[in-house]
């Protein structure tokens, strides 16, 4: 629903169908959404439906008190000017991609002997800068690199001029010493910091094929300390770029790949140069609520190429998820920064495909790590002790029950603390004596093996999660009816949403009669979310080895003649009950144990009817 304050009907009438960017403002004054429309009038009339399916534009819409467009002569020249808006007003409602960091460089200084060193920050000394690089750790990769293959010095200044003799990276063959007089000429030296410009410019070839050149040259000459040093040189790149390449044509590309789940979302940026796998970073978009992953996607790729935080050497090709939108709008604005055309890709087969799943399988690799991390588990406990009220969180425990149609039936009991999974305290139960299918009954059989000999309140749990809905609350709640220890947990039923899809789960309390319902980017959902999945897990692991054993045991068990030891020595024998049932009657004779007339018999038996 519309702000009552903003009349949107009649600002409608009078906007215009031009392309262009709309300001959205709250009653402060404050822009809280920045947006660009091909035809303005026709975007910003899909605000203002009556049946809005976006959670997160409800919200926005209903803080709206005015809002300001801009027109602009393209498509192209609105996706510029919002970018800058964005950058320039952080609005909360839009996708924000904020890198605090400037990216390293490697820097060959302007000294009469120059020096290797990695620079961050602003270029305020004079030489050549390469780069940027995606992090630290690639420039001091890449600088170890070349030390082992060009002699030119990465010593502090001070250092270098303090030196009388050569230091121990001359001896290691690492650093000519033109700290020293009568080591290595001016120009010998300099063209050993020639050929780290162009190396560092990505022409790795063009550097071997001058030192093929000069190798011949000084062999002719009968330099042969000399060619023998550019053959060494030319052995050492060789190795270096063979280490380096990976195997592909592709001379210079960007990969970006998108994974989210539960809140929080990472981008992978993959940057291959030279057919090199240079080096990737992963980020971290502020992502509002209830946001659609293409526009998290296409807001990452704006923000990042058009703001400089991907650095300024932007790649002539950028492969993208494909849930990108806009792609010919954002490859124009870019190409416009980039000055020549960049063209961007959504994935579908060959090499770019292999780059695009590495990314993709880094990404995934860094979210599931976020989810994982201590501090999320942290902030995640704080809010759970705020929607619950309580003072402090300690241990929690959550039950499930597993099993077929009733049979196999197992419960587990998955025990979480203050710095996640407690795996050692987790416990399976057999369930026995219940009725086959019965849940409820599964459940009060769990309860009382897992309690009924607690006597230290220290092993009550604080929270206890009931997966299940209020008949499974209230069976655990009458548990504790007479709970005969001062300290009881609070019980917390966790019933499935629509579709059993995750986010829609409402939290029963006190026999149902509180509900609670967490939104789906939830830190505290989140939690009870993974302890529930871990139930859930553990329960059904349990239920499968059981029902599996069984099957195995029921088929040899009725083998007149065949024990407890020989069962074990065909299982043994074959691998399982699988290979046992392959296995032919000369084969089972061969068996420990196993004369040749039961091996007819245990084959007669195992292939009757067949």
């Amino acid at each position: 629903m519309s702000n009552p304050t903003f009349d949107s009907s009649h600002f409608l009438k009078h906007v215009t169908t031009q392309p262009g960017v709309y300001r959205m403002l709250d009653a402060e004054h404050q822009v809280i959404y920045v947006g660009k429309a091909k035809n303005l009038k026709n975007r910003l009339s899909s605000y203002f439906q009556k049946n809005l399916s976006s959670v997160k534009t409800k919200a926005l819409v209903a803080q709206i008190a005015n809002i300001e467009v801009t027109v602009t002569e393209t498509e192209t020249e609105a996706l510029i000017l919002e970018n800058n808006l964005i950058k320039e007003y952080l609005p909360k409602y839009n996708i924000l991609l904020r890198d605090d960091k400037s990216f390293p460089y490697i820097l060959i200084t302007d000294h009469k002997h120059p020096r290797l060193t990695m620079h961050r920050g602003k270029k305020r000394f004079k030489g050549e800068y390469f780069g940027p690089f995606p992090s630290a750790g690639a420039v001091g990769q890449s600088l170890r690199i070349m030390q082992k293959v060009f002699p030119v010095r990465q010593c502090e200044d001070g250092f270098y001029k303090a030196r009388s003799r050569p230091c121990l990276q001359h001896q290691l063959k690492r650093c000519s010493a033109p700290c020293v007089e009568g080591y290595v000429s001016d120009e010998q030296y300099l063209e050993q910091v020639d050929l780290v410009k162009t190396f560092l410019a990505g022409k790795s070839q063009d550097v071997i094929d001058s030192l093929i050149a000069k190798m011949e040259k000084a062999s002719e000459q009968l330099h042969f300390e000399d060619a023998a040093f550019y053959r060494d040189q030319i052995t050492a790149l060789r190795k270096v770029t063979e280490q380096n390449n990976v195997s592909g044509t592709i001379d210079e590309i960007d990969v970006l790949a998108f994974s989210q789940d539960k809140g929080l979302c990472t981008v992978h940026v993959l940057y291959i140069r030279d057919q090199k796998v240079l080096g990737s970073k992963n980020y971290s978009p502020t992502v509002p609520a209830d946001s659609e992953p293409s526009e998290i996607i296409t807001s990452f790729i704006s923000q990042f190429y058009l703001n400089g935080i991907g650095g300024q050497n932007i790649p002539k090709t950028i492969i993208v998820p494909t849930l990108t939108e806009d792609l010919d709008e954002l490859s124009e604005a870019i190409s416009q920064i980039r000055n020549r055309k960049v063209e961007l890709i959504k994935p579908q087969r060959g090499e770019k495909y292999k780059y695009y799943q590495l990314a993709q399988k880094n990404a995934d690799i860094d979210l599931a790590m976020k989810l994982a991390d201590g501090r999320a588990i942290s902030s995640k406990y704080k809010e759970l002790k705020e929607v619950l009220k309580l003072p402090k969180i300690e241990r929690m425990e959550c039950f499930d029950i597993s099993h077929t149609f009733g049979e196999y039936p197992i419960a587990s009991c998955v025990v979480f603390g203050p710095d996640g999974p407690q795996k050692s305290d987790y416990r399976r139960y057999n369930v026995k004596g219940v009725k086959g299918g019965d849940d409820y009954g599964a459940m009060e059989f769990a309860l009382n093996k897992r309690y009924k000999n607690v006597k230290d309140a220290q092993n009550v749990p604080d929270i206890l999660f009931i997966d299940g809905g209020k008949g499974q609350l209230n069976k655990a709640e009458a548990f504790f009816a007479d709970w005969p220890l001062e300290k009881a947990p609070i019980i917390v039923g966790i019933a499935k949403g629509e579709g059993r899809k995750p986010g829609l789960e409402t939290l029963y309390l006190n026999a149902g009669a509180v509900e609670i319902d967490l939104p789906a980017t939830s830190m505290a959902l989140h939690l009870i979310q993974h302890i529930r999945d871990e139930s859930h897990r553990f329960a059904i692991t349990g239920h499968r080895n059981k029902r599996n054993k069984a099957k195995t045991q029921s088929v040899l068990q009725d083998i007149p003649g065949v024990g407890g030891k020989r069962r074990q020595a065909l299982l043994k024998n074959f691998g399982g009950l699988q290979g046992v049932l392959a296995a032919k009657i000369e084969d089972l004779a061969k068996v420990p144990g196993i004369s040749k007339q039961l091996a007819q018999e245990i084959h007669g038996f195992l292939h009757d009817g067949d």
